[in-house]
Order: C-alpha cells, then structure tokens, then sequence
C-alpha cells in the first residue's frame, strides 16, 4: 500500500499537528503491507520535519507542497493540487493531518483526514470572529468530502457526533495518537540555565483553550505566599498564538518575567529532558481533543495535575490529579499543588495501546476496508472491532 500524508501548514514550529502526520508515517512504517509513505509538507517546514524524521527507512519520502504562506494559497493547494499529486504518485490512500478544504471526487483513491479536536465550535475564542465562521465551513466541507475520519480519541469522537451525527455514523472511527517513550533525553535544555531549577512545567499553545492565564494566576498566588520558592520556575512550551499579548502583559504586570520562561520552537529531546526534569506537569485546559502532554508525561513518569476534561481521564486514568474547572478551581489547584510536591515522583507508566505497532495496524485496517469499500461500493466496511468501538463509545 502506498500512502500520502499532507501536513501542510502556516505553523513554522513543529506543532501537534506536525507531530501526529510525522508519527502516523512512523506508525505505518511498521507494518509489512505499506510499499511507500509520502510526507508533504510546507517549504518552511521542511528543516524541522526532516529534523524530526531521521528515518533510513528507503519507504519514507518527505514532499515540499508549492504554496505561499497565506490562507488563501493553503487552501487553494488542498482543494486542486493534493488530488493531482496523490495521482502522479499513485498511492492508494490520501490523508490530511487535518481538516482542509476537499474537492470531492477529485481524489484517485479514498482520502481520509484526522479530526484532532472540534474548536471551531468548543472554543470559539481560539479563532476570532468572523474567522470562525470560515473554520467551520471548512471543516463541515471537509468532513463531507472525506471517505473516513479517524477522531483522536472518544472524546473527539463524541463532539463530532453532537455537531455532526450523521457524519460521524458513517465515517468516524476512533483511532489515538500514537506516543512512545523518548531514549534520548540526556543532556540539558538550552533554555535553562544550569541550577535554574526546581521548574513546573505546562506544555500548551497560546490559545485560550489552554487556559495560560489561569494558570498563571495560581503560580503568582503561590510565589506570593511562600507555598513555592521565589526560585521557583515556571516553563510554557508552546507556539505563540492569540493569547501572547495578553500573557506577556500579564507577566509584566505581576513581576514574573524572571519567574515564567516562554519557550518555543524546543527538540523533541529538549522537550523529554523537561519532562523528565520539572517537579510537575500542569494542564489546566478548557476544552482538549487528546491531551498529548498527558501522555508523553506519564511515559516520562512526571506528576501530572490536569483539569478534569473526559479527553484528559481516557489517556490518564487513574495517573493524574483531575481538578473540575469551577469557581473553587483556583484554591484546589494550589492545594493539589502542594499535595502533589510533597509525594514520591511516580515510576514512569506503560501506555502499548498508544504504541506505533497497535496505532499501525489500526490505520491499515481502515485503509483496507476503505479500499475494499471502493471495489465493491458498500455502505460501511469499517473493521468490525473498529465499528463495535464506535458503538460502545
């Protein structure tokens, strides 16, 4: 089988998106049936993405797409030339990292695409308005165009059903994010200075579902009242977004510069050795589609303390410390805090249903059963275990 996976993007740092589409070739590499797995990405993503890859594997390609940098460009390039280079290299499935524009019926072979979360909907602060509005209409175009959407987890799973029900009856299967423990997180970060430690760590986007603002009001709170030392760090890792302005005022304001690092644009190595280094992990989301820091933490065996969102519970389970987002949320996040500083650091955790070989095979069932879907024109040819999931879900 031969797949194409296009992730391109306006993000010039490697984002969750990136980092799922590179995964999912590194999934599919696993097994024995793919003969070829085509990465496209922008030309500025190319440095980082090849960064990432390092794969001898002779069945990796890595594609730049000829796009400009505007929205326009992106969405021209998705609707009129994925469905030209998915012909020219004749591959047998087309997937999108995420929703983009799709012109139906223009695809040589079924075309799938990731549904990572539905803020469009959720959290319309993330985008604006009227910016939403045209989110949303790509997103419902896409989900139409599609022949199957692989939702994220069951939360994901769940949205979709609420906006789009009959979509997600016919397409949607729940296939999760593959995550692996990291070996090369030796080293040091270059971002903290040697002893610039304790540190918390928070691994979130500028946007307002990440909730950064809280967050930092409950550092400040602490710092102030001797329950953390005034050496103590906090470190955000995550992409400057719609959030930044006010984050930085925030810093300034209070007097945390010194206090609070932002950081993007780290190594994958860079970001283990912070996992494996902070005293805690802390995720205060508003609304999440997976909650891949709460994976990658657990594998790196951190405390966790989270906000108690469903997304959250099912790649956590009974690892973290759930705290409900209401008008007492400040008061028990200080308090978890406290708790959590003052327990052994828990043993790294097991996640194999998150491993490359399971997620592999997961997504070469679908693409067989899309595929066999094509040949004989039948309504639904999900995988059964796949379709009694969505059942169950």
């Amino acid at each position: 089988m031969r797949v194409v996976i296009a992730l391109a993007s306006s993000s010039r740092q490697l984002s969750g998106v990136q980092r799922h589409a590179i995964n999912v070739a590194r999934c599919l590499l696993t097994t024995s049936d793919v003969s070829a797995v085509h990465l496209i990405a922008a030309p500025w993503q190319q440095e980082f993405l090849e960064d990432c890859v390092q794969d001898s594997d002779g069945r990796l390609s890595i594609h730049s797409a000829a796009i400009g940098e505007s929205a326009l460009s992106r969405n021209r390039w998705y609707y009129t030339r994925l469905p030209q280079l998915a012909a020219e290299l004749k591959v047998d499935i087309a997937h999108l990292a995420y929703p983009a524009p799709v012109k139906t019926k223009a695809f040589p072979c079924p075309a799938v695409v990731t549904l990572h979360d539905l803020y469009p909907y959720d959290i319309q602060e993330n985008f604006g308005f009227p910016k939403v509005l045209f989110n949303r209409l790509v997103l419902g175009q896409c989900l139409s165009g599609v022949d199957a959407v692989a939702c994220v987890s069951h939360g994901t799973l769940s949205r979709m059903r609420h906006f789009y029900p009959g979509l997600a009856e016919a397409k949607a299967v729940v296939i999760s994010n593959c995550v692996e423990s990291y070996s090369a997180a030796t080293g040091d970060s270059s971002f903290l200075k040697t002893g610039e430690k304790p540190f918390l760590l928070c691994v979130a986007q500028h946007r307002r579902n990440k909730n950064i603002l809280f967050l930092l009001r409950i550092f400040k709170r602490m710092l102030s009242s001797g329950q953390l030392s005034r050496e103590t760090r906090l470190v955000i890792i995550g992409i400057p977004g719609p959030e930044t302005k006010r984050i930085l005022h925030f810093l300034a304001a209070e007097d945390l510069t010194s206090n609070v690092k932002l950081v993007s644009g780290v190594s994958e190595a860079e970001l283990q050795w912070c996992y494996r280094n902070c005293e805690l992990l802390l995720a205060p989301s508003i609304v999440e589609g997976f909650g891949l820091p709460i994976a990658e933490a657990l594998l790196a065996g951190c405390r966790i303390i989270c906000s108690d969102l469903p997304v959250f519970r099912e790649v956590g389970g009974d690892h973290c410390r759930y705290i409900p987002l209401g008008s007492a949320a400040e008061q028990a996040f200080v308090d978890a805090i406290c708790h959590a500083l003052s327990q052994p650091v828990p043993a790294p955790v097991s996640l194999p249903q998150l491993s490359a070989s399971v997620i592999g095979n997961q997504y070469m069932k679908l693409y067989q059963s899309l595929q066999l879907q094509e040949r004989r024109g039948c309504a639904d040819l999900r995988p059964a275990s796949m379709q009694d999931t969505q059942r169950k879900a």
